[in-house]
Protein backbone atom coordinates (compact mmCIF):
# COMPACT_ATOMS: atom_id res chain seq x y z
CA UNK A 1 0.00 0.00 0.00
CA UNK A 2 1.49 3.38 -1.36
CA UNK A 3 2.02 6.50 0.76
CA UNK A 4 1.77 9.00 -1.44
CA UNK A 5 1.43 9.17 -5.61
CA UNK A 6 3.30 11.26 -7.75
CA UNK A 7 4.53 11.71 -11.54
CA UNK A 8 7.84 11.30 -13.16
CA UNK A 9 8.02 14.78 -15.02
CA UNK A 10 11.81 14.47 -16.69
CA UNK A 11 14.85 12.43 -16.60
CA UNK A 12 18.25 13.86 -17.07
CA UNK A 13 21.36 11.91 -17.62
CA UNK A 14 24.97 13.79 -17.51
CA UNK A 15 27.19 12.19 -20.00
CA UNK A 16 30.13 13.68 -19.23
CA UNK A 17 30.57 14.86 -15.12
CA UNK A 18 30.08 18.13 -14.31
CA UNK A 19 29.02 19.67 -17.77
CA UNK A 20 25.46 20.16 -19.09
CA UNK A 21 22.89 17.60 -19.03
CA UNK A 22 20.60 15.87 -21.51
CA UNK A 23 17.07 15.23 -20.74
CA UNK A 24 16.03 12.40 -22.51
CA UNK A 25 12.53 10.75 -22.99
CA UNK A 26 13.24 7.56 -22.43
CA UNK A 27 16.45 6.08 -20.12
CA UNK A 28 17.62 2.26 -19.58
CA UNK A 29 18.85 1.78 -15.61
CA UNK A 30 21.86 -0.82 -15.63
CA UNK A 31 23.85 -1.42 -12.22
CA UNK A 32 25.25 2.10 -12.20
CA UNK A 33 22.12 4.09 -12.34
CA UNK A 34 20.76 5.54 -15.73
CA UNK A 35 22.81 4.39 -19.10
CA UNK A 36 25.69 6.90 -19.88
CA UNK A 37 25.04 9.08 -16.71
CA UNK A 38 28.45 10.40 -15.84
CA UNK A 39 30.21 7.60 -17.56
CA UNK A 40 32.35 10.25 -19.06
CA UNK A 41 35.02 12.72 -17.02
CA UNK A 42 37.29 14.97 -17.24
CA UNK A 43 40.87 14.67 -15.21
CA UNK A 44 43.79 16.91 -15.02
CA UNK A 45 47.54 15.41 -15.85
CA UNK A 46 47.58 13.27 -12.73
CA UNK A 47 44.36 11.80 -13.45
CA UNK A 48 42.32 13.33 -10.63
CA UNK A 49 39.01 14.56 -11.65
CA UNK A 50 38.41 18.11 -12.02
CA UNK A 51 34.20 19.67 -12.00
CA UNK A 52 32.50 23.20 -11.87
CA UNK A 53 33.72 23.67 -8.82
CA UNK A 54 36.94 24.92 -9.92
CA UNK A 55 36.25 25.43 -13.84
CA UNK A 56 33.09 26.89 -13.90
CA UNK A 57 33.08 27.17 -18.00
CA UNK A 58 32.37 22.80 -17.86
CA UNK A 59 28.92 23.77 -17.11
CA UNK A 60 29.04 24.87 -21.14
CA UNK A 61 29.88 22.02 -22.78
CA UNK A 62 26.46 21.14 -23.79
CA UNK A 63 26.04 16.88 -25.22
CA UNK A 64 23.97 15.52 -27.52
CA UNK A 65 23.42 11.70 -27.26
CA UNK A 66 22.63 9.81 -30.55
CA UNK A 67 22.36 6.47 -31.91
CA UNK A 68 26.38 5.61 -31.99
CA UNK A 69 27.83 8.73 -30.55
CA UNK A 70 27.54 11.65 -28.12
CA UNK A 71 28.18 15.31 -29.14
CA UNK A 72 29.82 17.55 -27.23
CA UNK A 73 29.54 21.40 -28.08
CA UNK A 74 31.14 24.17 -26.71
CA UNK A 75 31.16 28.09 -27.49
CA UNK A 76 33.67 29.13 -30.15
CA UNK A 77 34.78 24.91 -30.20
CA UNK A 78 34.01 22.35 -33.07
CA UNK A 79 31.89 20.18 -32.12
CA UNK A 80 33.91 16.77 -30.63
CA UNK A 81 32.14 13.06 -31.32
CA UNK A 82 33.05 10.36 -28.88
CA UNK A 83 31.68 7.03 -30.35
CA UNK A 84 30.12 5.04 -27.89
CA UNK A 85 31.85 1.75 -28.54
CA UNK A 86 35.26 2.96 -28.61
CA UNK A 87 37.65 3.21 -25.88
CA UNK A 88 41.65 3.54 -26.12
CA UNK A 89 44.35 2.99 -23.22
CA UNK A 90 43.29 1.94 -19.70
CA UNK A 91 44.69 3.85 -17.11
CA UNK A 92 44.12 4.37 -12.94
CA UNK A 93 42.05 8.27 -12.07
CA UNK A 94 40.73 9.40 -8.60
CA UNK A 95 37.64 10.80 -8.20
CA UNK A 96 37.13 11.81 -4.41
CA UNK A 97 38.59 9.28 -2.35
CA UNK A 98 37.96 6.13 -5.09
CA UNK A 99 41.08 4.98 -7.40
CA UNK A 100 39.31 3.81 -10.24
CA UNK A 101 40.31 1.60 -13.72
CA UNK A 102 38.91 4.18 -16.35
CA UNK A 103 40.33 4.21 -20.41
CA UNK A 104 41.92 7.50 -21.94
CA UNK A 105 39.42 8.90 -24.56
CA UNK A 106 42.92 9.82 -26.77
CA UNK A 107 44.97 12.82 -27.79
CA UNK A 108 41.77 14.88 -29.42
CA UNK A 109 39.27 14.68 -26.65
CA UNK A 110 42.33 15.64 -24.52
CA UNK A 111 43.00 18.73 -26.98
CA UNK A 112 39.57 19.61 -26.86
CA UNK A 113 38.84 19.98 -23.16
CA UNK A 114 42.17 21.40 -22.68
CA UNK A 115 41.42 24.25 -25.03
CA UNK A 116 38.23 24.91 -24.02
CA UNK A 117 39.00 24.92 -20.18
CA UNK A 118 42.62 26.32 -20.14
CA UNK A 119 44.46 23.99 -19.08
CA UNK A 120 46.10 20.55 -19.66
CA UNK A 121 43.30 17.93 -19.19
CA UNK A 122 42.03 14.60 -20.39
CA UNK A 123 38.80 12.77 -20.92
CA UNK A 124 38.53 9.43 -19.43
CA UNK A 125 35.41 6.81 -19.28
CA UNK A 126 34.52 4.83 -17.07
CA UNK A 127 35.90 0.76 -16.62
CA UNK A 128 32.28 -0.97 -16.46
CA UNK A 129 34.07 -3.89 -14.98
CA UNK A 130 35.35 -2.15 -11.74
CA UNK A 131 32.50 -2.05 -8.94
CA UNK A 132 32.65 1.06 -7.02
CA UNK A 133 30.03 1.30 -4.55
CA UNK A 134 28.77 3.49 -2.81
CA UNK A 135 28.81 3.95 1.29
CA UNK A 136 27.28 1.33 3.36
CA UNK A 137 26.82 3.60 6.00
CA UNK A 138 23.61 4.99 3.99
CA UNK A 139 22.85 1.63 1.48
CA UNK A 140 23.17 -0.83 4.30
CA UNK A 141 22.84 -4.28 3.19
CA UNK A 142 22.18 -2.80 -0.64
CA UNK A 143 25.66 -2.90 -2.96
CA UNK A 144 25.15 0.20 -5.14
CA UNK A 145 27.22 1.01 -8.00
CA UNK A 146 28.53 3.59 -9.59
CA UNK A 147 30.45 5.03 -12.56
CA UNK A 148 31.66 8.59 -12.02
CA UNK A 149 28.87 10.10 -9.70
CA UNK A 150 29.51 11.73 -6.53
CA UNK A 151 28.80 8.81 -4.62
CA UNK A 152 25.61 7.54 -5.74
CA UNK A 153 23.68 6.14 -8.90
CA UNK A 154 20.87 8.61 -8.88
CA UNK A 155 19.97 11.72 -7.84
CA UNK A 156 15.60 12.85 -7.14
CA UNK A 157 14.72 16.00 -6.87
CA UNK A 158 10.54 17.65 -7.53
CA UNK A 159 8.85 20.32 -8.50
CA UNK A 160 7.91 21.28 -5.32
CA UNK A 161 10.97 21.91 -3.78
CA UNK A 162 12.06 24.09 -6.46
CA UNK A 163 9.21 25.67 -5.86
CA UNK A 164 9.31 26.75 -2.54
CA UNK A 165 13.22 28.42 -3.52
CA UNK A 166 12.15 30.17 -5.78
CA UNK A 167 9.07 31.67 -3.52
CA UNK A 168 12.14 32.44 -1.25
CA UNK A 169 14.58 33.96 -3.72
CA UNK A 170 11.64 35.66 -4.95
CA UNK A 171 11.33 37.25 -1.39
CA UNK A 172 14.99 37.93 -1.58
CA UNK A 173 14.82 39.95 -4.35
CA UNK A 174 16.65 37.49 -6.87
CA UNK A 175 16.08 35.73 -9.82
CA UNK A 176 14.25 32.63 -10.24
CA UNK A 177 16.22 29.24 -11.16
CA UNK A 178 15.90 25.82 -12.81
CA UNK A 179 16.26 22.68 -11.69
CA UNK A 180 19.47 22.27 -13.79
CA UNK A 181 21.43 23.95 -11.09
CA UNK A 182 21.02 20.85 -8.85
CA UNK A 183 21.51 18.66 -11.66
CA UNK A 184 19.01 15.30 -10.68
CA UNK A 185 18.92 12.48 -12.78
CA UNK A 186 14.34 12.07 -11.94
CA UNK A 187 12.52 15.00 -11.48
CA UNK A 188 9.04 14.52 -9.41
CA UNK A 189 5.42 16.26 -9.85
CA UNK A 190 3.22 16.05 -7.47
CA UNK A 191 4.71 16.19 -4.33
CA UNK A 192 5.02 18.89 -1.56
CA UNK A 193 8.00 20.77 -1.14
CA UNK A 194 10.78 18.64 0.12
CA UNK A 195 8.33 15.80 0.23
CA UNK A 196 11.32 13.51 -1.26
CA UNK A 197 13.31 13.90 2.44
CA UNK A 198 10.70 11.96 4.11
CA UNK A 199 10.20 8.92 1.64
CA UNK A 200 11.36 5.65 1.80
CA UNK A 201 10.91 3.54 -1.98
CA UNK A 202 9.64 4.77 -4.92
CA UNK A 203 8.36 2.42 -7.33
CA UNK A 204 6.73 2.52 -11.02
CA UNK A 205 4.96 0.01 -13.30
CA UNK A 206 6.59 0.54 -16.41
CA UNK A 207 5.82 -1.87 -19.29
CA UNK A 208 8.95 -4.51 -18.76
CA UNK A 209 8.54 -4.75 -14.99
CA UNK A 210 8.28 -2.77 -11.81
CA UNK A 211 11.00 -0.17 -10.55
CA UNK A 212 12.13 0.10 -7.27
CA UNK A 213 14.30 2.84 -6.37
CA UNK A 214 15.21 3.73 -2.52
CA UNK A 215 16.02 7.26 -1.27
CA UNK A 216 18.66 6.86 1.49
CA UNK A 217 20.50 9.93 1.55
CA UNK A 218 19.91 13.53 1.54
CA UNK A 219 22.38 15.44 -1.16
CA UNK A 220 25.03 18.03 0.31
CA UNK A 221 25.38 20.70 -1.91
CA UNK A 222 28.40 22.40 -2.59
CA UNK A 223 28.75 25.88 -4.57
CA UNK A 224 28.01 24.68 -7.88
CA UNK A 225 24.15 25.58 -7.63
CA UNK A 226 25.09 28.81 -7.56
CA UNK A 227 27.22 28.30 -11.19
CA UNK A 228 24.52 29.69 -13.76
CA UNK A 229 23.84 26.67 -15.66
CA UNK A 230 23.29 29.05 -19.42
CA UNK A 231 26.40 31.49 -18.37
CA UNK A 232 28.88 30.17 -16.21
CA UNK A 233 28.72 33.27 -14.03
CA UNK A 234 29.19 32.22 -10.42
CA UNK A 235 27.32 33.87 -7.74
CA UNK A 236 25.65 33.32 -3.87
CA UNK A 237 22.28 33.72 -4.07
CA UNK A 238 20.86 30.34 -4.27
CA UNK A 239 23.60 29.04 -1.60
CA UNK A 240 22.22 32.18 0.57
CA UNK A 241 18.58 31.06 0.93
CA UNK A 242 19.43 27.84 0.85
CA UNK A 243 21.63 28.82 3.97
CA UNK A 244 17.67 30.09 5.88
CA UNK A 245 16.50 26.45 5.57
CA UNK A 246 18.03 23.69 4.20
CA UNK A 247 20.61 22.77 6.75
CA UNK A 248 20.19 18.89 7.41
CA UNK A 249 21.43 17.12 10.64
CA UNK A 250 21.49 13.85 8.73
CA UNK A 251 24.78 14.92 7.14
CA UNK A 252 25.55 17.30 9.99
CA UNK A 253 24.04 20.12 9.03
CA UNK A 254 25.27 20.93 6.24
CA UNK A 255 22.87 22.25 3.26
CA UNK A 256 20.62 19.59 1.13
CA UNK A 257 18.13 19.22 -1.83
CA UNK A 258 17.26 16.07 -3.13
CA UNK A 259 17.82 12.98 -1.91
CA UNK A 260 20.25 10.20 -3.46
CA UNK A 261 18.98 6.82 -4.38
CA UNK A 262 19.93 3.60 -4.98
CA UNK A 263 17.89 0.78 -7.61
CA UNK A 264 16.50 -2.28 -5.94
CA UNK A 265 15.00 -3.72 -8.71
CA UNK A 266 14.63 -2.88 -12.10
CA UNK A 267 17.97 -3.16 -14.12
CA UNK A 268 17.52 -3.22 -18.09
CA UNK A 269 14.30 -1.63 -17.53
CA UNK A 270 13.52 2.06 -19.12
CA UNK A 271 11.92 5.11 -17.07
CA UNK A 272 10.13 7.47 -19.36
CA UNK A 273 8.78 10.85 -18.63
CA UNK A 274 4.92 10.69 -17.57
CA UNK A 275 5.25 7.15 -15.78
CA UNK A 276 3.18 7.42 -12.50
CA UNK A 277 4.89 6.80 -9.18
CA UNK A 278 3.98 5.83 -5.53
CA UNK A 279 6.16 6.22 -2.49
CA UNK A 280 6.36 5.19 1.18
CA UNK A 281 7.11 6.92 3.69
CA UNK A 282 10.60 6.42 5.68
CA UNK A 283 10.23 5.89 9.66
CA UNK A 284 13.60 5.81 10.95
Amino acid sequence: MSDVAFRLKSLHVYPVKSCAGVSVDEALLIETGLEFDRAWMVVDPDGVFVTQRELPRMALVRPTLRWQDVVLRAPGMLALHLALDTVEQPLRVRVWDDEVPAFDMGPLAAQWFSDFLGRPLRLVRFDPSHKRLSSKRWTGAVDAENAFSDGYPLLVASTGSLDELNRRLAAAGQAPVTLARFRPNLVLEGLDAHAEDTLDELRFETPDGPVRLKLVKPCPRCPMPDIDPETAEVGHAVGDVLAGYRADARVDGALTFGMNAVLLEGVERALRPGLAGEASYRFD
